[in-house]
């Protein structure tokens, strides 16, 4: 229903506003480009009357003489007061509007210079030492190439850095009763930039730009009666990369080219300040759009309520089974969703049957792995025989061999511990004794073995032969073959409260490959028994480095009451 009554509405609003939008757009660049015209015609009666005034100046008789004399002394200039006075004398009764003149600077063929306005200064050409760098400018070249034509700069050439209120007009001067003789001179006319205020009609939402499309980029622009428009772009990259990157953050530009420079007069306005009026079109469609929505979204929910309400019932019972509540009240009505929803009740009553009848079975084959792992451990038929060996060793007085066997008899007692799966830890730590002491004696005492262990724990119940294999792993891989003496140290600690951290490390000669010792028994045998009875949150890690040792770490959370 919303999509029959807000669609229509919107599709002809959106019509009437690009309609709309599309005629201010043209009425806009037609009326500016008239504005443009009419301001680039009346800059064209200013410009035209400086031309005529250079045009008075080259003819007038006496300066033309007075120009190719100080063209002739070389170094030595011959103008100066007269020729200032009848320049001025040129100036002030040719030119029909004076409030834009700056100055007119007149050099000979030696650039030897003479002004008048503003300025009495040829600016950074007014001395001997600068004048001959004329010839080295930027804007030489082009008046050379002019042949007499005027030619209009966007700044001021005698000052560019500190004249930034002016641009500059400048003619080659040719002898008109000899025009294939060398130029006579230069005449430099600095017309004030604020002319262009008295051609453009101010706007306060838009801007006025006057740009030379042929110029170096930093030098294209003229004027801009407003300089937030360039705050957001750039103006280095010439005037077409300016008028693009206008056009993209959203302006709309009007050009129109003057004929006397060349220059491209620019009109600037933001897009949304001329598009206010075609806006109140898509406002106002916006809103009824929403009213006949809202009515309409009413209507829809109340038919549609009878539908989602089953619906819902069965998404709540489908999010609280995955939240783990098991028991649900209340019954479906007798439809389809109805159906869907009681499939689903008896479908997650059988899957909870499942998972108890699952976890039941888990723990009775960790239990049988358990007691598997264990009794490959516990070689029971030994104790006898090494009792005998003990008596008969005594009584034969070999010590060594008594020891030996006593030794290896109380460690195997220990690993019996009557039928029991855990010992307390200071046994375990006997045991690893009576172990070294067997391989001191087998090895002629080659091995230290140091403790460093937390007194709290020597009374903590431990799983049986976990640490011992760990230290004979140590002998056999790592100290046997090495040349020399080594050390075993073992060290137990606590991480917090529950947490226990046992590491078993050697100074000997290493493991270079250690999916070596995944292939081992002894050590994949204590991975499994660790896993298996202190669970995933343990861990067993190991490290070893070529002819510097091996170090192995055990992590365990001490089972609790209720554990």
């Amino acid at each position: 229903m919303i999509t029959l009554s807000v669609m229509p509405l919107c599709v002809l609003g959106f019509v009437s506003f690009n309609i709309a939008k599309d005629t201010l757009v043209q009425n806009h660049e037609q009326t500016n480009e008239n504005h443009l015209r009419t301001a680039s015609e009346v800059a064209d009666l200013l410009l035209r009357n400086v031309i005529n005034m250079n045009r008075v100046v080259l003819s007038d008789n006496q300066l033309r003489e007075q120009l190719i004399e100080s063209g002739r002394n070389g170094a030595a200039s011959t103008i100066g007061v007269r020729t200032v006075q009848r320049l001025e004398h040129i100036v002030l009764s040719n030119l029909v509007d004076s409030q834009y003149f700056d100055s007119v600077c007149l050099f000979d063929r030696e650039f030897h210079s003479t002004c008048y306005g503003r300025s009495e200064s040829a600016g950074l050409y007014g001395t001997n030492q600068t004048r001959m760098n004329i010839s080295k400018t930027e804007w030489y070249d082009p008046v050379i190439r002019a042949r007499g034509k005027e030619v209009f700069f966007s700044y001021n050439v005698l000052d560019p850095y500190t004249s930034k209120e002016s641009f500059s007009s400048v003619k080659l001067l040719r002898d008109p009763d000899n025009l294939e003789s060398e130029p006579i001179g230069l005449l430099v006319t600095n017309i004030k930039k604020s002319m262009f205020q008295t051609v453009i009609h101010e706007s306060d939402n838009s801007s006025f730009l006057v740009m030379n499309p042929i110029a170096s980029s930093s030098s294209s622009m003229v004027y801009a009666n407003k300089i937030d428009v360039l705050k957001e772009v750039s103006i280095e990259d010439g005037m077409e990369n300016l008028v693009q990157n206008l056009e993209q953050t959203g302006y709309l530009i009007t050009r129109y080219t003057n004929q006397t420079t060349g220059w491209t007069f620019m009109h600037i306005i933001e897009a949304k300040e001329l598009l206010k009026q075609s806006n109140r079109i898509g406002v106002a469609t916006a809103i009824i759009s929403a009213i006949i929505a809202f009515i309409s979204l009413l209507f829809a929910f109340w038919i549609a309520r009878s539908i989602t309400r089953p619906l819902l019932q069965l998404k709540k019972m489908i999010l609280e089974w995955s939240t783990g509540v098991k028991n649900w009240f209340g019954n479906f009505e007798a439809d389809e969703v109805g159906t869907i929803g009681e499939t689903f009740k008896r479908m997650a009553i059988e899957n909870v049957q499942l998972g108890e009848r699952l976890i039941d079975s888990q723990l009775k084959e960790r239990e049988a792995e358990l007691n598997t792992l264990q009794a490959q451990i516990k070689p029971h038929f030994l104790y006898n025989t090494l009792d005998s060996i003990y008596w008969m060793a005594i009584m034969h007085d070999t010590p060594d061999i008594a020891l030996m066997a006593d030794s290896l008899s109380e460690s195997f007692r220990l690993s019996l511990n009557k039928g029991k799966e855990t010992i307390p830890f200071f046994k375990e730590l006997k045991h690893i004794e009576h172990y070294m002491t067997i391989q001191n004696i087998r090895f002629n005492h080659r091995f230290t073995y140091i403790e460093h262990v937390d007194p709290s724990l020597m009374g903590i119940d431990f799983l049986k032969l976990l640490l011992q294999p760990l230290v004979e792993n140590a002998i056999y891989h790592g100290l046997e073959p090495k040349i020399g003496p080594g050390t075993i140290r073992l060290t137990a600690r606590r991480e917090g409260k529950d947490v226990v951290i046992f590491t078993v490390e050697d100074d000997g000669v290493g493991i270079e490959d250690l999916t070596l010792i995944e292939q081992g028994y002894g050590l994949r045998n204590v991975r499994e028994r660790v896993m298996l009875y202190y669970g995933n949150q343990s861990s067993f890690t190991f490290a070893s480095q070529p002819n510097e040792g091996t170090k192995i770490d055990i992590r365990i959370r001490l089972h609790t009451e209720g554990q």
